[in-house]
């Protein structure tokens, strides 16, 4: 079973819906049992950094994240997902997130550029290193992202893939059992879809 975090944030249902569109059983809970006795951990994240910390402190969930992670079974960060992973994060800021990789959570200066922030729909995605979550995706393939801010980790060798708007960000990194994107994969139709199923099948 996968369990999808509620921390009373997030695109809860769309990515339910999606996990068991490919076949793959999840729950919604914020229950620390039902997260410990998951095969699969998902974070997703819709709003603002702190107030996602805020909450993920005030439902006990930080911890039964960090031990999810350290027990090896997979783990999916989504969006915000993604940001909360790192050390710190600027919006309204700055503020600490849950510190599992090393790195900062900045914001887009989009207007230099002439770009819109935030950074909405779709854009494409190039793979930096192998990646199996990534496998029957063709290159260069376009996923969906609502997003204002970015993540800068310290070391680049997390990074699985790129994406370019106004400048080359981190798209999605990976480490050991843990995969995180900035993308939304429920929201991104059949690579989207790939991707998920490929999640809930690894082991």
């Amino acid at each position: 079973m996968i369990a999808i975090i509620d921390y009373g944030m997030g695109n809860l249902r769309s990515i339910h819906k999606a996990f068991e569109h490919v076949g793959h059983p999840a729950s919604v809970t914020r229950s620390p049992a039902a997260i410990a006795d998951a095969s699969h951990v998902v974070l997703p994240g819709v709003g603002a950094f702190p107030d996602c910390m805020r909450n993920l402190d005030r439902f006990g969930l930080i911890e039964p994240i960090h031990r999810a992670i350290r027990s090896g079974k997979p783990f999916l960060g989504v969006c915000l997902g993604l940001q909360l992973l790192f050390t710190e994060g600027e919006e309204f800021g700055p503020h600490p997130g849950l510190a599992v990789l090393k790195g900062r959570v900045v914001r887009f200066a989009g207007v230099a550029h002439g770009l819109k922030i935030p950074h909405m729909g779709w854009n494409q995605v190039k793979r930096v290193r192998p990646l199996a979550l990534l496998n029957g995706i063709a290159e260069g393939a376009y996923f969906y992202f609502v997003h204002s801010y970015y993540v800068v980790p310290e070391d680049q060798a997390l990074a699985a893939t790129t994406t370019s708007y106004g400048l080359e960000f981190v798209s999605s990194i990976q480490q050991e059992n843990l995969f995180a994107c900035q993308f939304h994969p429920e929201k991104s139709q059949a690579a989207g879809l790939t991707l998920l199923r490929a999640f809930g099948a690894a082991r």
